[in-house]
């Protein structure tokens, strides 16, 4: 016989009217709308005002009961397709002057409700998400230990993020592109290209149209443990003559603002920040711990931000010069390098057109590609392939180091010329003493 789940009910109320709180006129449902992601379900009604609701769950089967306080269904409301964890719905009225949705689940879930004010072209919303009661954490793809063992070193990761997605289109260009399109589109290309390239892979924070919390897109990067955070997004701007990609990076007072929240947060310390734990540090060891893990990040992170915008000006003028900074939440990661990446101004219709052309979305993700590869080349990651091969360039580096003696030339004058001690010319070429030849070859050791 189904039950109610633990007795718990699950309440909110949210009325706008001069910051004071009162009864719900009534609303109308006007409309459902559902997103499904491999992580959570989301359901958004569109509604005409703010309202009051319960929820609460029942078992045998599962299911989610959402009862509307003076609220009914507009004639045009239908129940959505199946997807995701959302098996179904059925929708009534429930009493005089309520309605009741109820949601039959295909698994046991956790909801998370709110209630959205008006904000563009969107009136009020009731969001519900359903989350997997038994969640699981995805492990990073990396190579096999034999793999690394053998020496070729692990792949860098490269963590993905399409902005917007979902409910939140993001910008709209003149023609009806919606920036979330765009930026899954661009996201999808710079994953293919980067998987194509050794000794990297790339992961997608999101890869269907559906939306994630800003937060959460920064952590999904963490959780993955991934060297590069990339945020892909389209620009906007009241003025269509506005042009250019950009590359930007958070800004000092994002950072200030981060690391309080991190220090503040019990939770937060208990994580690991760069590998170390600063649960069981005092407050001063755990701000020093966090200011030297941001600061180290924050220099990473404008660094690939000046290659990869480097290389966007090989593709086309760029909106400036320079790498710009921002408070973006999801450049807040204390530990993993972090971008965010304005392909083009969807506002801009000679702009929007190119950024619906694959051809150019390719030539997009090629652009970043040669930026990010470029800094892992010049930074490689400890125990990468990148790191691999740094280390056997400069092994052939020193190996192909020769010196032909000319007349004149004598084994001390040599060895000063490059930096080394006579003793040391003479180790590296088994020389018994300081006699050499015209005409010998002398192996000239690093360093």
């Amino acid at each position: 016989m189904s039950g109610i789940r633990n007795h718990r009910w699950l309440a909110a109320c949210l009325i706008v009217c001069s910051g004071l709180v009162a009864h719900a006129n009534a609303a109308e449902i006007k409309n459902l709308r559902v997103w499904a992601g491999p992580e959570y379900t989301r359901a958004v009604f569109d509604v005409s005002g703010p309202l009051e609701y319960k929820l609460f769950e029942l078992t045998k089967p599962d299911r989610i009961v959402l009862d509307l306080r003076e609220s009914a269904l507009s004639a045009e409301f239908s129940a959505p397709a199946a997807k995701g964890l959302l098996k179904g719905l059925r929708a009534g009225k429930q009493g005089k002057g309520d309605a009741r949705v109820v949601f039959d689940l295909a698994e046991n879930v956790r909801p998370k409700s709110f209630l959205l004010p008006p904000a563009d072209k969107f009136g009020y919303r009731l969001v519900l998400d359903l989350y997997p009661a038994a969640a699981t954490a995805k492990a990073a793809p990396v190579k096999s230990v034999a793999e690394v063992s053998a020496g070729k070193g692990r792949d860098v990761i490269v963590a993905i993020d399409a902005g917007h997605g979902g409910d939140d289109p993001g910008a709209t260009g003149a023609s009806g592109t919606h920036e979330k399109t765009i930026t899954l589109a661009v996201a999808r290309e710079l994953k293919k290209a980067i998987d194509k390239t050794p000794g990297m892979t790339a992961v997608l924070t999101r890869d269907a149209d559906y939306f994630i919390p800003l937060e959460q897109r920064y952590l999904k990067a963490r959780e993955m443990k991934a060297d590069l955070f990339v945020s892909i997004h389209a620009d906007a701007f009241t003025s269509s003559d506005a042009r250019g990609s950009s590359v930007w990076v958070l800004s000092p007072r994002g950072a200030t603002n981060e690391a309080a929240r991190w220090l503040a947060d019990r939770e937060n310390r208990a994580d690991l920040v760069g590998g170390i734990s600063l649960d069981d540090k005092d407050d001063t060891l755990a701000k020093v711990l966090l200011d030297l893990s941001q600061g180290a990040t924050m220099g990473a992170s404008n660094a690939v931000a000046e290659q990869v915008l480097a290389s966007l000006k090989k593709l086309g003028p760029t909106h400036r010069n320079y790498v710009e900074r921002a408070n973006f939440v999801v450049l807040r990661s204390p530990d993993v390098p972090s971008i965010l990446v304005e392909t083009a101004f969807i506002t801009n219709p000679t702009e929007e057109a190119r950024l619906t052309s694959p051809d150019h979305r390719e030539k997009l993700a090629g652009a970043i590609l040669d930026g990010v590869r470029d800094y892992f080349r010049a930074s490689p990651p400890p125990g990468s392939l990148f790191a691999a091969n740094s280390r056997r360039d400069r092994g052939e580096r020193a190996k192909a180091s020769r010196y032909v003696v000319n007349r004149g030339d004598t084994l001390s004058a040599i060895a000063a010329n490059h930096g080394l001690t006579t003793a040391q010319l003479r180790a590296a070429n088994n020389l018994a003493d300081e006699r050499v030849r015209v005409g010998a070859v002398l192996e000239i050791p690093s360093g």
